[in-house]
């Protein structure tokens, strides 16, 4: 093969003159406050607007689209398709590639069990809302049709109800909403994520729904949760009712509530079976927390776990031992996993283009205003279909009056073109009413058929009169959209599937789980390292590893059951037990606090604080000499909080902090040389965590605090001479008999 020739300068292509971008490479000094108002905004916008979140419909775009693809496909009846077809038919109105179609369709159809009532009617594997790992088929093996409650979603679309727009590429039109006749909005749950902003809003039983909004639209006064019970979920569960939290939802669109899973006992087999499970997780999330649980032996009465959901449904077998309580084992469970969880609500729908948080009382006053101005162009159609066609049929009338003389006009008419003018001189009527007479078949010039349209002129004026009144009248259109919610209720009303248990204690108040309260050692670093060594195995302990330059700075003996308290340098705390920490060695560097509790960016421990009934109290000594004293009790919490602020002052810098049991002194230096003893009974205790603390050793411009420790017997000769009369004090010059005393 031969060589390919190099070409030359002159051989090369050359750009064409003005090839060139106007102002390329030039550096442009530009406020980042305009470059996000210019570029980010738009995109912002975009996705609340056209991805993220609801409309009053019940839909996002992308359900939308996909939906009223598949009416035009007439799959409202007949048999199903391959989903690939329906994908590809919607990218003619979402240009956003198959993938997210399918997804979109996924989610909707009843295989996967994702809405309280699906619209997609679904054949194959759609894969699962509660199960991660269980995948749905291709869209090229499934099937799909629309489900029989979608119809709801398209009555009377083609009525001029809603207003059409163009799709991406104006070459066909779209609905802009869905006229449908209930509150899918508050039917099927809804999710999304926008920049700045999301919507959360959960799935109600449609037949509550339909009973909510009747009395809403008979009076408006009603309160919401006396028909509209709690929310209800496609996969089940408990809810654990709270009226009063439940009320504050529905007025404000936002708050949460406990849903747990639904489990049996099956004595035969010495095992229980969760059948249901909150709709927040995952089968596969709530086994791996389990086995988890079980490795760190916090959970001893299982002796297997496994997925046994099959085609008849969801079912996790859980094995116990012998001699387990079923109960207590679930208490245990309800309290460390996801088997009971927490739902948060968060109702931020579109209302004419801008993202409202609406309670429910308002979300159902916005649908009745939508729904009622889809009723009144529907009425308003079919009146002018109405009015059209009366006008057509008043014209017809006066010719069939006299037929002969109909017939000898166009007889006598030599050119067709003349017809419709001469029929128009000769009956007094328009060009529209000649036009729909000249068009009549001959057959149709008899007696039975001249009555028939005379007896239709009387049913036209009578409907048209009808139609005007209602258009007229709001309590009439009120009317028609109750009877329509009656009839939906009645056709696709559902037993509720989610259990409401009321006066149920939630996780956080549910019995303390029973914890292994082995002594234990607990050593603590300066960098934030943490180790918990069982008591009994200290003896067979070698030289501690530690980081370079690390020192072990609190060693406290304890048991597992124990409570710790991480205070951090941002004045916050976080709790943990010593429990949640694995058994570890000497031989190790430890677990790394700051990662383990998530804390936040550049936050540091300063102190660990080690207790079991929350007795004693917490010493703050600042920089500036001030002592603030907090009982341990204010860092006692009914709830499970993982991280407290202002768990102390953050008005001063702290020095040190101290967890004390008993009252005892304190020994305090400066920086200026002199030393205090201080009784912490002289300290003033306050709840408040975040207090101040009062004035102890004062301190000049440049001095502070050099160190601050309990005071043990033997570091000074005469420790006498240095504790003050009165607070605040300077404190006392080191005497040199003590000065060879203190190891400082």
């Amino acid at each position: 093969m031969a060589p390919r020739k190099k070409k030359t300068e002159a051989e090369k292509p050359k750009a064409a003159p003005n090839a060139y971008i106007a102002g390329a490479g030039t550096v442009v000094d530009q406020a980042i406050t305009d470059t996000l108002r210019t570029n980010f905004m738009p995109y912002a916008m975009s996705i609340i607007i056209s991805r993220a979140i609801p409309e009053i419909d019940g839909f996002k775009p992308s359900h939308r689209k996909l939906l009223y693809t598949m009416y035009n496909m007439g799959l409202l009846s007949g048999g199903t398709i391959k989903s690939a077809n329906i994908v590809g038919r919607t990218m003619q109105l979402n240009p956003h590639g198959d993938a997210a179609i399918y997804e979109t369709m996924v989610r909707l159809s009843e295989g996967n069990e994702a809405l309280l009532h699906p619209y997609v009617k679904s054949k194959g594997s759609f894969g699962k809302a509660y199960s991660r790992d269980m995948a749905y088929a291709a869209s090229r093996y499934t099937e799909a049709k629309l489900a029989p409650i979608a119809a709801e979603l398209f009555a009377d679309i083609d009525k001029e109800t809603v207003e059409f727009v163009d799709n991406y590429d104006a070459t066909m039109k779209e609905p802009t909403l869905f006229p449908v006749t209930f509150p899918s909005v508050l039917v099927n749950a809804n999710m999304g994520i926008a920049a700045g902003m999301a919507s959360n809003i959960c799935p109600f039983n449609l037949r509550e729904v339909c009973d909510t909004t009747i009395a809403y639209i008979k009076d408006n006064d009603i309160n919401i949760a006396d028909t509209l019970l709690a929310p209800d979920f496609p996969i089940g569960g408990q809810l654990l009712y709270n009226r009063a939290a439940m009320e504050e939802i529905y007025r404000t669109g936002r708050g949460s509530f406990k849903i747990r899973g639904v489990y049996s006992y099956d004595k035969s087999q010495n095992c229980i079976d969760i059948t249901e499970i909150p709709p927040t997780t995952t089968t596969e999330q709530i086994i791996e927390k389990v086995v988890d649980l079980v490795k760190q032996k916090k959970v001893t009465e299982i002796n297997d776990i496994r997925d046994e959901t099959d085609l008849k449904g969801l079912k996790i077998t859980i094995d116990l031992k012998r001699g387990v309580d079923p109960e207590k084992l679930m208490k245990k469970l309800f309290k460390a996993t996801t088997l009971e969880d927490s739902f948060g609500c968060n109702f931020n729908i579109l209302i004419a283009g801008n993202p409202r948080v609406m309670g429910v009382k308002e979300i159902i006053d916005e649908w009745v205003g939508f729904r009622t101005e889809c009723v009144r162009n529907r009425v308003f159609y079919q009146l002018t279909k109405a009015k059209e066609k009366l006008h057509l049929l008043k014209g017809l009338a006066k010719i069939l009056l006299d037929i002969d003389k109909a017939i000898k006009i166009v007889r006598e008419t030599e050119e067709e073109k003349e017809v419709v003018p001469n029929l128009m001189i000769g009956f007094g009527i328009d060009e529209l009413q000649a036009e729909y007479v000249a068009e009549i078949k001959l057959r149709h010039l008899n007696r039975q058929y001249i009555l028939k349209r005379l007896e239709d002129v009387e049913n036209l004026e009578k409907e048209v009169a009808e139609m005007e009144d209602i258009l007229n009248s709001r309590r009439k259109i009120q009317g028609i959209i109750i009877k329509e919610l009656e009839g939906v209720s009645k056709k696709y009303g559902m037993d509720r599937k989610t259990l409401i248990i009321e006066g149920e204690a939630s996780l956080d108040d549910a019995e303390e789980e029973v914890i292994d309260d082995t002594p234990v050692t607990l050593f603590f670093t300066r960098d934030g390292y943490f180790k918990k060594i069982p008591t009994a195995n200290l003896r067979m302990s070698g030289e501690h590893k530690l980081k370079e330059g690390d020192e072990i700075v609190q060693t406290v003996e304890t048991t597992n059951a124990a409570d710790l308290l991480f205070f951090s340098n941002r004045n916050q705390v976080y709790k943990s037990k010593a429990s949640d920490f694995s058994d570890g060695k000497a031989s190790i560097l430890g677990e790394y606090i700051p990662s383990k509790l998530d804390f936040d960016e550049n936050e540091n421990v300063v102190y660990m604080a080690v207790t079991t009934k929350y007795n004693g109290f917490m010493v703050f000594v600042f920089e500036n000499g001030r002592i603030a004293r907090v009982p341990l009790s204010s860092y006692a919490t009914k709830t499970n909080r993982k991280k407290l602020i202002n768990a102390y002052s953050n008005k001063f810098v702290l020095h040190t902090a101290l967890c004390l049991s008993e009252e005892c002194d304190l020994f305090l230096t400066s920086t200026n040389g002199r030393v205090m003893v201080v009784n912490t009974s002289a300290l003033s205790e306050k709840a408040a965590k975040d207090n101040g603390g009062i004035a102890v050793m004062t301190q000049k411009r440049g001095q502070r605090i050099f160190s601050a420790e309990v005071y043990k017997e033997g570091t000074l000769e005469r420790p006498h001479r240095y504790r003050p009369k009165n607070l605040p004090a300077a404190g006392s010059v080191k005497k040199e008999e003590d000065i060879e005393q203190m190891t400082f």
